[in-house]
């Protein structure tokens, strides 16, 4: 539950992006643009495959997302910006076709019908949540911050949005806003956003996983399944292309990871 933080104010709907709004990984199309400019080398691919198949083995707890977020400081470190902005700007309204869950989509659109500010909250950088988040029409975006300094990243992760972090960042925008937290809403899928989900009078737990859904059993939250993911193209029209400065962090690892350790299983399989 909330504390006082915009109890006089409105409410406001804060959703998680990865597997909540999107069917898939809001970094799952930049692992390739990235490889073929020569941003990633073959020890980091296989690093960050490694580093995935941890995560789907043993789960996403602290320690193991610690470990993550380290990995992608030193995978970024050196990268120049305005090369990254060129590929992510190009992938973004080239490449990157984002599949949403027309529920999430509806259901955005229902609170701003009813007056409520949309936010997107999500451990990927926050200049690559940000296009995304305007493509969907949310009025503010909340994500990892990476340092750069004299044009390139340092990897030093300034903020990182996971866990209690993000409901830091949510009370806050709340304070800063005027939001009433007591009255907001939260969607999230995943049990590391359990202090998210708890920072608001409405959470709920979509497509869950398994830690989630007990959890919401427990505690009575509604569970919601989106089911129908449909082309961003398709639901929202497409504002002029604009650069965007890739943030590259930690929400990027799963993706990447999971893309580089498929593509080598295939490669074993078919050898």
């Amino acid at each position: 539950m909330s504390d006082d933080a915009g109890r006089s104010g409105r409410p406001a709907a804060f959703f998680d992006l990865d597997k909540t709004i999107i069917a898939r990984s809001s970094m799952f199309a930049f692992s390739r643009p990235f490889q073929a400019n020569g941003l990633l080398t073959r020890k980091a691919m296989l690093r960050a495959a490694y580093t995935q198949f941890v995560y789907v083995l043993a789960g996403a707890d602290h320690e193991r997302m610690e470990e993550m977020r380290q990995m992608m400081s030193e995978l970024v470190a050196g990268w120049d910006v305005a090369a990254v902005r060129e590929i992510v700007n190009d992938t973004l309204h080239h490449v990157i076709d984002p599949m949403v869950y027309d529920e999430a989509v509806q259901l955005i659109a229902e609170h701003h019908d009813a007056g409520r500010d949309v936010v997107i909250v999500s451990a990927s950088g926050e200049d690559v949540v940000r296009p995304v988040g305007e493509l969907l029409g949310a009025d503010h975006v909340i994500g990892t911050r990476v340092e750069v300094v004299d044009g390139r990243y340092t990897g030093e992760v300034t903020f990182y949005a996971y866990a209690e972090n993000k409901a830091v960042a949510i009370r806050e925008l709340a304070e800063e806003r005027g939001y009433d937290l007591d009255a907001s809403y939260a969607y999230s899928d995943s049990m590391t956003d359990v202090a998210m989900l708890e920072t608001v009078g409405h959470p709920f737990a979509v497509n869950p996983d398994k830690e989630l859904r007990r959890i919401a059993r427990e505690r009575d939250w509604p569970v919601l399944v989106f089911s129908r993911p449909v082309a961003l193209r398709s639901r929202v029209p497409l504002p002029p292309a604009k650069p965007a400065i890739a943030a590259l962090a930690v929400g990027g690892a799963v993706a990447l990871g999971g893309v580089l350790w498929a593509g080598a299983r295939r490669r074993r399989v078919t050898a």
